[in-house]
């Protein structure tokens, strides 16, 4: 007998609702917050607010996509974390109160355990390509970078992570530095694309095992523009393409040197990435060629299920629907999560 799933996100700016039947999505809905690129970062209270105002909307938008009604559902999943906690409070408080109203379970779902499984998501009219269990999963986003054994839809490793900041964090942080706005990730693979990224050399960080570290690398952009900028004000109009290519190109180098020694320690040659950094196209292709180069099999996830996203919520709690596990109704959200 089918299942459908309403999945709702809202763990940091986008409130997102998705319906699956199965595996197979009806609907995919977001409300981008553009407030937040006047502050040049996120702003918690805005971003809660926000949520207050497009959820509604948002979860029957979904539905009517869907051909749907509510009481069709099966089950409420959503999004307990990790994330901005007001955020969180409003998905949590909605599906809560949407599956006391319809006496449907609900279904807390780590927002991580989303970017894994999104390959897992299945489109009408599409060939089915997902990846077979153990595989690995590179994790990048504004809040994380990890290295993860998937043994099963809801076994979950984390081999590697990062000991400071995040890759996402970096690429914001160097497109602050660089002038380029918010967010930072899309601006600087854009401009990356028409630099050299050999033109500049940034230090790379000596960690043992397969943690990553960020923060390094950020220093040394810092310092490197800083003197160049004091002997030639012009300098970062001037090099900005360059710049942009090779800060991006040495991010990569760093994820890829330790994503390769997880897949040949551990054997596995199914690889795939999650997260928003996963969009970056320097990543994606480095991915694919070292893929063709080591003999792995790879796969990239659809853009539209590289950011924030209710499908991924659903197919989610999907799998967590099936072995039973959902949650009461004094589940409350919390902003972070230290495993799976």
């Amino acid at each position: 007998m089918s299942k459908v799933i309403l999945g709702i996100e809202s763990s940091c700016d986008d409130t997102s609702a998705a319906v699956i039947r199965d595996r197979v999505l009806l609907s995919n809905v977001i409300a981008s917050q553009q407030v937040h690129k006047d502050y040049g970062g996120v702003v918690p209270e805005l971003a809660s607010r926000a949520h207050e105002q497009n959820i509604v909307p948002v979860v029957s938008r979904a539905l009517d996509l869907a051909g749907i009604s509510a009481e069709d559902l099966d089950a409420i999943a959503f999004t307990r974390g990790p994330g901005l906690l007001g955020s969180l409070l409003v998905g949590t408080s909605f599906a809560k109160a949407l599956g006391l109203s319809l006496g449907k379970p609900i279904v807390m779902v780590n927002h991580l355990q989303g970017h894994i499984l999104a390959n897992f998501i299945r489109q009408e009219g599409k060939p089915v390509d997902e990846p077979s269990f153990p595989y690995l999963c590179l994790l990048v986003s504004g809040g994380n970078s990890q290295i993860v054994r998937v043994d099963s839809p809801l076994t979950f490793t984390i081999l590697g992570q990062t000991i400071d900041d995040a890759v996402g964090e970096a690429f914001d942080k160097c497109a602050k530095m660089l002038g380029l706005g918010y967010p930072g990730g899309p601006v600087i693979d854009r401009l990356a694309s028409q630099g050299d990224p050999s033109r500049f050399t940034f230090a790379k960080p000596h960690i043992p095992g397969l943690d990553y570290s960020f923060s390094g690398v950020k220093t040394s952009l810092l310092y490197f523009v800083r003197d160049q900028v004091a002997a030639d004000p012009d300098f970062l109009q001037n090099n900005k393409e360059d710049l942009c290519a090779s800060f991006q190109k040495t991010l990569i180098d760093i994820l890829m040197d330790k994503l390769v020694k997880a897949a040949r320690q551990t054997g596995i040659r199914q690889i795939t990435i999650g997260g928003g950094v996963s969009a970056n196209s320097g990543l994606r292709s480095r991915l694919v060629e070292e893929g063709r180069r080591r003999g792995w099999k790879t796969w990239l996830p659809e853009f539209k299920f590289t950011t924030d996203n209710a499908a991924m919520i659903a197919i989610a709690g999907y799998f967590h629907y099936l072995e039973g596990e959902t949650a009461p109704l004094d589940v409350a959200p919390v902003s972070r999560i230290s495993d799976f």
